[in-house]
């Protein structure tokens, strides 16, 4: 009896330990957030200030954090592999850049054009002086050309590797024709010299803790949103159309029109990440648009945890910050290969990525200990099994 109590007790404090841990790190983390803004804008001699570079850094990350849930919604939950999410962030990136500089030109031309000899602005930047309409833009601009692809694709019942083939030479097509000069996007220098944003100063630090800000509630209402669909009966059908796409259609669910939901989100939350990414860094040009920004972000869900949103977020913040580290040194050369080499590792020996194995990890410890369930309460009740020789 004393023996069931103990394995019933120990059961529970396992089952409310997990739950309370995560908690308590996830309000740690987000505590260290929201307090770097404020240290960046004590005195830089200070021991507890941080540096502009720092805080431009860590807000970076905290963009491509939001860009890995995005894939993550699509590839984790709905089995959809992407390879053309660097092409929404780079769009939503450039509907900003459009805005900036506008802001920065006034009533003039942007400086490129000026350079371009053009005499007049091209009919697809009207408006973008407004803040409100590139804002729109930003959504508008990848939700639409996803919408648009995915209907034919999920219509035509285009999946698997030839759907992320597709997406890929999608990103391809964006990356050659933002490189040339006629297009109106600055070619291959792409849109910089950045001055101000809705009247105050980029290069301020006022600004940059504002943006940093803002890019951890964007960051915060992703995973909100995300948390939302797949707890719901949508995320339930979306890994239902992931795990057995077949039988979910002979069940009389219209799978592409759930396809093509998430994705287009999916989209538009890249596109929101691009544009929080452009006045921190300062610069955008199609490289943004280059395929292998799409693998990278496939390898930070994949070494995170695909089909958790924590882990793609995380995976995204580590990789990074490893390529931050690596590529500042002698190493520098040799980052792709390594990059390579961490996706093979994590693929034969994590599988489930980081926090996918620690949930597998810490679920067998549950079981090991017992579950807190109706038979342990029958347990401590006195109620066992019933005796077959009773």
């Amino acid at each position: 009896m004393t023996q069931a109590l103990n394995q019933t007790l120990l059961a529970r404090a396992t089952a409310k330990l997990g739950p309370q841990a995560s908690l308590a790190l996830g309000l740690l983390v987000l505590a260290v957030l929201l307090a770097m803004p404020l240290l960046h804008l004590l005195p830089a001699d200070h021991a507890l200030h941080v540096s502009a570079y720092g805080l431009t850094l860590v807000g970076k990350i905290l963009c491509y954090a939001i860009v890995a849930l995005a894939l993550d919604l699509v590839w984790g939950y709905a089995g959809l592999l992407s390879l053309g999410h660097g092409l929404f962030f780079a769009l939503g990136g450039y509907a900003m850049g459009m805005y900036l500089m506008r802001q920065s030109a006034g009533d003039g031309l942007p400086a490129f054009m000026s350079f371009l000899a053009w005499s007049e602005l091209p009919w697809y930047w009207y408006g973008t002086s407004s803040f409100l309409w590139a804002m729109c833009l930003v959504v508008l601009v990848p939700g639409v050309l996803a919408f648009v692809f995915g209907f034919f694709a999920f219509r035509s019942r285009i999946k698997g590797v030839y759907f992320s083939i597709m997406t890929q030479a999608l990103t391809f097509a964006g990356m050659l024709l933002f490189f040339r000069n006629e297009t109106g996007f600055g070619g291959n220098n792409g849109l910089t010299d950045f001055k101000d944003i809705l009247g105050f100063n980029v290069q301020a630090e006022g600004t940059r803790a504002a943006l940093f800000l803002l890019s951890c509630l964007a960051l915060i209402v992703a995973f909100l949103i995300c948390r939302a669909i797949v707890t719901s009966k949508l995320g339930k059908v979306l890994i239902a159309v992931r795990d057995a796409e077949s039988r979910t259609r002979f069940l009389g669910y219209r799978v592409e029109s759930y396809k093509l939901f998430v994705f287009t989100l999916s989209a538009c939350m890249a596109g929101v990440a691009g544009a929080l990414y452009v006045p921190q860094v300062g610069i955008i040009n199609p490289s943004e648009f280059a395929p292998g920004n799409s693998i990278e972000a496939v390898i930070w869900v994949a070494v995170g945890g695909r089909g958790t949103l924590i882990g793609a977020a995380l995976g995204a913040v580590v990789v990074n910050y490893a390529k931050t580290f690596f590529t500042s040194g002698p190493l520098a050369p040799y980052w792709l290969f390594m990059l390579g080499a961490l996706f093979i590792l994590v693929t034969l020996l994590l599988p489930k990525g980081i926090v996918g194995t620690i949930n597998s990890w810490w679920e067998t410890t549950k079981s090991r200990n017992g579950s807190p369930d109706a038979d342990s309460a029958a347990r401590e009740d006195g109620v066992g099994a019933p005796n077959p020789a009773e």
